[in-house]
């Protein structure tokens, strides 16, 4: 069984400049981590080949120094890593990303699982992954915080819902997108740092995916961003007195007062 994680390099401080132009983020040259929720996706296939066999291949798109989040997913225990770097993936919404990665996924071929984390910190979308399940046409469950069963025919799982939970079970292949619940991330030793180190990282470009420029970056991006500010900083608040009912009261009037209700 072949496992691929989809994980994302993010920056590693809220001190990030905005590309006047195209209102993305600049991300080269900024200090990067592991996007959090994808440690724990690289976890969860770490489980599932030490349980039945099989392989782990880390996939990301991003720019070249994507490599050292690559690195430390093989040193974690992936067994091969893929980055997916090209000067024409830069402005990719989730949409153009999400296909992206579906060329990658086509191109590396047979997979029984791919695992995403809910959520990249950065955007704060929890999209791409639907969305790739969407254009590989395989089903999806979000919001995993448990697998209790992975054979050959499918994987069971359960997944968050408002006030509780609910199971799954979903054919194979197929992508489930997972919560902080679900494992604690090992950290790599020694030995995994050196084959890290020297693993080799193949990078593939949008000629290497057999994809058009009007499918990828801001060209193929589905949305666009108009402006990016800092909101102004309002007036000091008003602290409202008396019982609960009482504020409740005094609240909707002065909303209403100001045309807000």
């Amino acid at each position: 069984m072949r496992y691929i994680v989809c994980m994302k390099q993010v920056p590693e401080t809220t001190e990030v400049d905005i590309d006047p132009e195209t209102g993305t983020l600049l991300r080269e040259g900024i200090p990067s981590i592991i996007n959090p929720f994808d440690e724990y996706a690289i976890e969860e296939a770490l489980q599932f080949r030490e349980e039945r066999g099989g392989e782990v291949t880390v996939l990301s798109m991003g720019p070249p120094q994507a490599e050292e989040a690559l690195r430390e997913a093989v040193a974690m225990g992936a067994d091969g890593a893929i980055l997916l770097s090209d000067p024409a993936f830069r402005g990719s919404d989730t949409l153009a990303t999400a296909r992206t990665l579906a060329a990658a996924v086509g191109k590396m071929g047979d997979y029984s699982v791919i695992l995403c984390g809910k959520q990249a910190i950065d955007g704060d979308t929890a999209q791409v992954g639907p969305e790739l399940a969407e254009l590989l046409d395989i089903p999806h469950v979000a919001d995993v915080r448990e697998v209790r069963e992975i054979t050959e025919e499918g994987i069971t799982v359960e997944r968050m819902i408002e006030g509780g939970y609910e199971i799954v079970k979903a054919p194979l292949p197929a992508l489930v997108t997972v919560l902080k619940d679900i494992n604690e991330p090992r950290l790599a030793n020694m030995q995994g740092i050196m084959r890290a180190n020297q693993t080799e990282i193949p990078t593939w470009g949008i000629d290497h995916l057999g994809m058009s420029s009007s499918d990828a970056g801001l060209e193929g991006s589905a949305t666009e961003v108009i402006d990016v500010f800092t909101p102004e900083v309002g007036g000091e608040g008003e602290m409202i007195e008396g019982e609960p009912r009482d504020q409740a009261k005094a609240l909707a009037g002065k909303l209403r007062d100001a045309g807000v209700i």
